[in-house]
């Protein structure tokens, strides 16, 4: 027994009320600690190195997970992933009121950009992952489904971490919205192709994207309705609209798990009805940067601890790292090739590189469809898991550096590394 243990049982044995020390530490303890060791590290690569804070976070998360240290393990894991998925609704609510319809119809190169850059990435890691890692083809299509939209968190984040203004970071953010509202539609559909290939089940094949679909922008309009009748009706000043604005999400992101929807798609649809319904603007200039901050370490400490890292091996390197490029190239053709009539080659270049990440959304994603069928599901989708694990390292450096090389950041923010 060790010294502290000792000592905490003679203190118990005259006062009654102490309770016996447990065997292990206590995992709300651990959890705690580890979001301050996340902060703590996102802090110090971002001034010694000048990387985003993003990578620190996620950084802490993967060494304290079942793929290193182990600290965190698989139980404590699914009980921190509510918050994670909490922590993704939230961001991802901001980049549905991110999407500004009006600059689409004003822009008529913009949506077919987005289109192209997110057809040519569903295409082009279907055919990696059908031909290349030989994954069937309803697998396959879950592959590019999850892996189609760019990481909307980490691109809001570091637009917000780098204070970046202008068109390309505008342009990063509107095609992020755009092709995870794209990826989202196929999501829906690649559950029924999964459903078909695996069971065979047809009703479970037709009723269970359906159900996702008309959920997710059912539960997404009325989190919506809630929030602006709240904020017009009964709440008056910034303070208390933020308040009624996080409230309802949180309500929103009950609902949508008690039924079986996804989080992230009803509060990216919440985010969107916002945008479109709010007419006399009365939550649209409601920002919460702030709390954006405090979510991401949550997100990012859980994710990375939630990152496969184990079944990392050569192999498996290869194949996730081939995945990244294919997918890379897609979306970085796809940009540049429109967008001509209003937009610079070099800044067009600049957008390509800015919606690469891949990152929490693509995990969730995956969690959802491989809990369809768990026994096959986990090993099936691990390649676009492994290929998210890297990109979380390198994903928020490459939008980093696409926002200070535009020229869009302030001076003081350092861009001297990739």
């Amino acid at each position: 027994m060790n010294p502290l243990a000792t000592t905490w049982v003679a203190l118990q044995e005259k006062l009654y009320f102490l309770h016996p020390l447990a065997d292990q530490p206590d995992q709300l303890v651990l959890s705690a600690l580890l979001l301050v060791a996340g902060m703590i590290s996102g802090e110090a690569l971002h001034r010694l190195l000048g990387l985003s804070r993003i990578i620190g976070y996620v950084a802490a998360g993967a060494l304290a997970g079942p793929g290193a240290l182990d600290w965190l393990d698989a139980r404590t894991l699914s009980m921190a992933e509510p918050l994670a998925d909490t922590a993704l609704g939230l961001l991802l609510l901001e980049t549905g009121r991110s999407l500004d319809v009006k600059w689409l119809r004003t822009n008529r190169e913009l949506l077919p950009s987005a289109i192209a850059e997110s057809s040519l990435s569903l295409i082009l890691v279907f055919a990696f992952s059908y031909f290349a890692a030989d994954l069937s083809a309803g697998w396959s299509a879950a592959t590019a489904a999850i892996t189609m939209a760019s990481a909307p968190a980490v691109v809001l984040l570091t637009t917000q971490e780098n204070r970046a203004q202008g068109q390309v970071a505008q342009r990063t953010l509107l095609l992020t919205a755009i092709n995870c509202a794209l990826s989202f539609v196929v999501f829906a559909a690649v559950l029924g192709i999964v459903h078909a290939e695996q069971s065979g089940n047809w009703l479970n094949a037709v009723a269970h994207p359906l159900w996702v679909m008309a959920g997710g922008v059912g539960i997404g309009m009325l989190g919506a309705r809630i929030a602006l009748l709240l904020a017009s009706k009964i709440a008056t000043g910034a303070v208390v609209r933020t308040f009624a604005l996080i409230a309802t999400a949180v309500f929103t992101i009950g609902l949508a798990r008690t039924l079986s929807v996804p989080v992230f798609l009803s509060l990216f649809m919440m985010g969107v009805s916002l945008n479109l319904i709010d007419r006399k603007r009365v939550l649209s200039y409601i920002e919460l940067p702030n709390v954006h901050w405090i979510l991401a370490i949550g997100l990012f400490v859980i994710t990375g601890a939630m990152l496969p890292l184990k079944d990392l091996n050569w192999l498996t390197a290869q194949l996730a790292f081939g995945l990244i490029v294919v997918r890379g190239v897609a979306k970085f053709i796809g940009v540049t090739l429109f967008g001509q009539g209003d937009l610079s080659m070099k800044k067009r270049r600049m957008v390509g590189l800015g919606i690469q990440p891949l990152s929490a959304t693509a995990i969730f994603m995956a969690s959802e469809i491989a809990s369809i069928y768990p026994e096959v599901g986990s090993e099936a989708l691990l390649l676009p898991l492994l290929a998210a694990a890297m990109m979380e390292f390198v994903g928020p450096q490459l939008c980093r550096y696409a926002l200070i090389t535009a020229g869009e950041c302030p001076p003081d923010v350092k861009g001297d590394l990739l």
